[in-house]
């Protein structure tokens, strides 16, 4: 156990509440504050934006992504302009 992470969803429960980076399939970005998940990984962002090389694309708010479109959730970001 690494931080108290025994599951991989405890990652994304520590992440809730925080800005994530997800990668979705199609080569999309989008970086925002978790604000819940299922066990599908369907996401709910707030104050989400699309980010395309490195900087903000489009200012979304609050989204919905699905599970099945996601490739990954990264908790710790890069910071991006």
């Amino acid at each position: 156990m690494v931080n108290g992470i025994e599951r991989p969803l405890d990652l994304l429960n520590q992440a809730k509440g925080k800005e994530v980076l997800i990668q979705l399939k199609g080569e999309k970005q989008f970086v925002g504050i978790l604000l819940a998940f299922d066990m599908h990984i369907n996401i709910a962002l707030d104050n989400a934006k699309e980010i395309q090389e490195g900087e903000v694309k489009k200012n979304i708010g609050l989204t919905f992504l699905r599970g099945d479109t996601i490739i990954y959730i990264s908790p710790s970001l890069t910071h991006h302009k």
